[in-house]
């Protein structure tokens, strides 16, 4: 597994993300009301995804950042968690964010979600909530769906911005949408749809 040059999306998205968990991890007051119950329909929203993609044994989260999903990802006993970020700094902060027991069924490597460095249908499945629904445009979704489709086995778990029309691109990349959910039903910001490969 080693590392992959990242692309300027993950590049600019990595900046983004680091300049957030900054202010996040510097910020000591506890969450506030807003924040605790987006965490919570973000799990909530998770565990869902998770179920519908057959409650996968062997998952990758890509562009895994600081880990946030991991608590989500580990509450299937059995489950084991690749975890992969372009930045080891962040993959290096994220093991002071979680319980050295939680840590242990998690396996990290640093690379590029673009040119995965894994083998062909290595994974069950592909969890990537955060950074493809910041993929501004086709053809960069595309190359991510090419990958994801390469290296997972079965399904693949994605967000979206609301008002991006992606479907076709599923189709187009060998994919069947099996599920999707809003973040806020009846609200336009993102939704998360499970994905799974045509036989």
């Amino acid at each position: 597994m080693s590392p992959q040059p990242p692309s300027s999306i993950e590049i600019e998205y990595a900046e983004r993300c680091d300049r957030e968990h900054a202010r996040v991890c510097g910020d000591t007051r506890p969450p506030g009301v807003r924040q605790r119950l987006a965490s919570w329909r973000d799990a909530r929203l998770v565990r869902h995804a998770l179920k519908v993609a057959g409650e996968p044994g062997l998952i990758l989260d890509l562009a895994c950042g600081s880990g946030r999903f991991w608590p989500v990802l580990a509450e299937h006993i059995n489950r084991v968690i690749l975890a992969s970020d372009n930045s080891q700094d962040m993959l290096d902060h994220a093991r002071t964010h979680h319980p050295a027991s939680l840590l242990k069924r998690v396996k990290t490597f640093q690379g590029s979600a673009f040119s995965i460095g894994l083998s062909a249908n290595a994974v069950d499945c592909i969890f990537c909530l955060e950074l493809f629904r910041h993929v501004p445009n086709i053809e960069g979704r595309m190359a991510l769906l090419r990958e994801f489709h390469r290296v997972s086995r079965d399904t693949v778990i994605v967000s979206v911005q609301s008002r991006t029309a992606v479907e076709e691109e599923f189709r187009q990349a060998g994919f069947k949408v099996l599920n999707q959910q809003e973040f806020v039903p009846g609200s336009s910001l993102w939704r998360v749809y499970v994905l799974r490969k045509k036989g």
